[in-house]
């Protein structure tokens, strides 16, 4: 009679476990078989991957939202920092690209989680747990950033139509008309594929690195060995690493991959794969990101053009100048390439956010006429940077790296949020958090902050000595430490407490299966004091941080009218 008893509750639990797996969904297009560009899962094949050939077809499945958004994020921004650094440092900050892969992989496995277990995208998990307030400041940087961030995608197109000796004007509305309808078919395994298509078309950076053939030596000591050019401005070159970590790790980038995969339907399950989907994209954008620091080094080396950075396009014209016309053109189409996947994805992003925080249709699976909220806001945000792009007057090389340096000041918080959001158990269950994955985001994100300080510094006073940026490093590097241990006694004092907050009962599932309930089944979130404290210190220097960098832009605009 017990072990009746047993299973009639167990059944009775996994029918409630997949009531709440249907309802905590926002949209229901994001429940349903798995289809993506290179192969499909139905919803209830449940059955163990046991031999390679299974896993393989598994893996072909599910690739797609860590080579997009990856590969998306090499896009206009980062050909011009890319090619910034290498054409005046020579190659000496690829150590950058080093430090900065684990952070790639952490901020973007956590949505991963976040996306496959809640089933809900990042901007409406923050309005619910944090509040109006909180998600509000949150979402409307999102939407700042983003509508900066995709004109810049098509001032990069400009710069490769130009250099291609193809109509700017044709051009940049045929760009926007390939993005616009790529999108607004209704049928995701189709945009995949045209996302697919553009991830392959970033290779086109191989065959310029080889052509112009850095010494390997060189480039291979610089990525592992740190150092600072040499008789170079040091609040130059720190203004240069934080563009470098704005376009690396960017904050559209957590909204677009946790929605992307609320829409592709990947649940727990999946998450190895679409882990592995995350480092093969984590590859091919720092494979990028090496080729155009080393090959943009190795042509302007010993040049006029050397330390005397224009744009993409000057790049691509001395490209052609020093290496030949092939190299030029294949470079220039991979600015073309990047920036389409790029508008393509930060649209998106944006699109999904509103989606997310007004609860309605947001899905590729959906025709447009079934979702005319979503697809406006993406196609409205394409049309505006069309036309403001083709409008004259506009400052397009200041924009493309004022953006990056922008999204370096903003990141610190969205990582924030992501950091308390994997660690609600109401959210994740068994999915949270490590504590040593929390130490190293807690790091992260002080290292992000320090960072801002010195643009910030640098900002203010541009003649800033490298006696003060190293007090700078060094002062956050003891406040970090201060704050930490200021963490660590509170909660030893409050153990009790807390204790008894934290104690769960053992899920009755498997992490493959567990789901986030519904939201409006979730209890309140809570945040101690201290973190309510940080939170409100970390934005309030946000706000003056980003405001320094925009007045800044201001002024360098007025200086260069």
């Amino acid at each position: 009679m017990t072990v009746v008893n047993d299973l009639k509750m167990h059944a009775s639990d996994r029918e409630a476990a997949a009531s709440s797996v249907a309802t905590a969904v926002l949209d229901r297009a994001h429940l349903g078989d798995i289809h993506g560009a290179l192969g499909s899962i139905a919803e209830d094949d449940v059955a163990p991957r046991a031999t390679l050939l299974a896993r393989l077809k598994t893996l072909l499945a599910i690739v797609g939202p860590g080579l997009i958004v990856m590969v998306g994020d090499n896009d206009a921004g980062a050909f011009g920092t890319y090619t910034q650094a290498g054409q005046n440092y020579g190659t000496t900050l690829l150590w950058t690209l080093l430090l900065l892969i684990p952070v790639l992989y952490v901020n973007q496995e956590m949505v991963v989680r976040l996306g496959a277990v809640t089933g809900v995208g990042h901007a409406r998990l923050i309005f619910e747990r944090f509040g109006k307030f909180w998600g509000a400041f949150s979402v409307i940087d999102l939407l700042v950033l983003n509508a900066l961030t995709i004109v810049t995608e098509f001032i990069g197109i400009t710069f490769a139509l130009h250099f291609l000796g193809v109509s700017q004007f044709w051009g940049v509305l045929a760009s926007a008309v390939i993005v616009m309808l790529a999108v607004s078919t209704g049928d995701f395994r189709r945009f995949e594929r045209f996302g697919i298509v553009l991830v392959a078309g970033s290779l086109l950076l191989v065959p310029v690195i080889l052509m112009v053939h850095p010494p390997v030596g060189q480039i291979a000591a610089d990525f592992f060995v740190p150092k600072m050019p040499q008789d170079a401005k040091l609040s130059e070159v720190m203004l240069l690493i934080v563009a470098i970590v704005g376009t690396t790790v960017a904050p559209w980038q957590l909204f677009f991959q946790q929605s992307y995969i609320v829409d592709k339907r990947i649940t727990p399950r999946f998450i190895r794969y679409e882990r592995m989907d995350l480092c093969i994209g984590i590859v091919l954008v720092v494979v990028g990101a090496v080729a155009m620091i080393s090959f943009c080094a190795e042509v302007f080396a010993g040049k006029p053009e050397f330390g005397n950075y224009t744009d993409a396009l000057g790049t691509a014209v001395g490209l052609e100048k020093y290496a030949g016309r092939l190299p030029a053109v294949l470079f220039a189409l991979a600015l073309l390439d990047a920036c389409i996947i790029g508008a393509a994805a930060v649209s998106l992003s944006t699109a999904y956010a509103i989606g997310d925080v007004f609860a309605v249709k947001h899905s590729l699976h959906r025709k447009p006429w079934d979702a005319k909220g979503f697809y406006g806001v993406y196609c409205g945000l394409i049309v505006l940077a069309a036309v403001l792009v083709l409008t004259p007057g506009t400052p397009l090389g200041l924009l493309t790296n004022a953006v990056q340096t922008l999204a370096g000041v903003l990141l610190p918080s969205a990582t924030v949020f992501l950091l308390l959001l994997c660690n609600d158990r109401h959210i994740l269950g068994p999915w949270i958090n490590s504590t040593r994955l929390n130490l190293f985001t807690g790091a992260v994100v002080a290292g992000l902050v320090m960072l801002s300080v010195i643009l910030t510094a640098s900002v203010l006073f541009p003649d800033l000595s490298e006696q003060w940026i190293i007090g700078i490093l060094v002062g956050g590097s003891l406040l970090a430490l201060a704050v930490t241990a200021a963490v660590k006694l509170y909660e030893m004092l409050s153990h009790g407490r807390a204790s008894s907050r934290f104690k769960h009962k053992p899920p009755l599932f498997d992490r493959d299966t567990w789901r986030m309930p519904r939201l409006d089944r979730l209890p309140p979130a809570r945040l101690s004091p201290l973190s309510r404290i940080w939170m409100l210190v970390l934005r309030g220097y946000l706000v003056v941080a980003a405001g320094l960098v925009l007045l800044r832009i201001v002024q360098l605009a007025t200086v260069g009218a």
